[in-house]
């Protein structure tokens, strides 16, 4: 999906806050990289909506606070043959 910068900042914001989905769900969804998603969010997005922005850093950092707890299950399925 090729998008102007902004566009894809805003686009990327939106998928996120409403899917409740991780840079790399994001990443894969829109065929960029975690990196490009990352700097988006946090850099242009600032600055072309504030709001959204503020919505978006708190899901990631929701995100950043529960992901020990998904890698501890994701290595649990693992050892119990499920995945």
């Amino acid at each position: 999906m090729k998008q102007r910068p902004h566009e894809r900042a805003v686009a990327l914001a939106l998928y996120i806050t409403e899917k409740r989905s991780t840079v790399r769900a994001a990443a894969a969804a829109f065929g960029v990289s975690k990196s490009t998603v990352h700097k988006d969010v946090t850099k242009a997005l600032r600055r072309l909506d504030p709001d959204l922005y503020d919505a978006t850093r708190k899901v990631l950092e929701q995100n950043k606070e529960e992901r020990h707890i998904r890698g501890g299950e994701a290595t649990r399925r693992k050892y119990r043959g499920e995945i």
